[in-house]
């Protein structure tokens, strides 16, 4: 048993999505970050960076594992599924998952940050954030013109990047002229997996203006 604290965001997903996908039995324990519970002492003892999300691995001697790239390659190793074996295949989805944790995530966050929460506007950073995250989104979609999927066949490195990627317009930041990009977004999204691990642990607004308000208290 798996025992995932989370919340609705990007990197939550991730986990979700991943322990859907792998039919591995799992417990939500939802973290309310409007509470600040991530920053509490009982969660921070699981992870002393306050951010989610976790997992405590029940059948491993209760090992917890936090950052959701790491999270997303012990699930997959757990299950030998979603990476492959071979270390050239093995290493192509590392490549494309330390992407999404070096570049897609940092830079969409950051865009987020200047183009929906900073209190006063600065059209240099937004437009500088936004056009790193559209160069990036334009590297993914040069690879999956050649590849069904980033590395070859679906893997973890397609589930942490298109639970970034399929938040594109939250960030300001258009899909336009990107038809493989486009594709994929739309083909995994219709897999069953992801969407019942996209709606894991709920909503986390209800309304654009309440995700704003919650986006401003996070930065803090």
């Amino acid at each position: 048993m798996i025992d995932l604290y989370t919340a609705s965001t990007p990197n939550g997903w991730k986990a979700s999505i991943a322990l859907e996908e792998l039919g591995l039995p799992y417990a939500v324990h939802r973290v309310d970050l409007r509470a600040g519970e991530q920053k509490r002492p009982q969660f921070l003892a699981l992870n002393p960076n306050g951010r989610i999300p976790v997992i405590v691995d029940r059948e491993l001697d209760d090992l917890v594992v936090f950052e959701s790239g790491a999270i997303l390659i012990h699930l997959a190793e757990k299950a030998g599924a979603l990476m492959p074996a071979d270390p050239r295949g093995r290493s192509r989805v590392i490549q494309w998952l330390m992407f999404q944790v070096g570049g897609v995530g940092p830079m969409m966050g950051q865009a987020n940050v200047f183009h929906r929460y900073a209190p006063q506007k600065l059209p240099y950073a937004i437009e500088r954030y936004q056009r790193e995250v559209r160069r990036l989104f334009g590297v993914l979609d040069d690879q999956l013109g050649r590849e069904p999927f980033l590395a070859g066949e679906y893997s973890i490195a397609d589930i942490a990047n298109w639970t970034w990627v399929s938040t594109h317009s939250w960030s300001g930041v258009s899909l336009d002229g990107l038809e493989h990009l486009q594709r994929w977004l739309a083909e995994i999204r219709q897999r069953p997996a992801v969407q019942r691990g996209r709606a894991v642990p709920g909503k986390l607004a209800d309304s654009d203006a309440e995700a704003e308000k919650l986006g401003r208290d996070m930065l803090v």
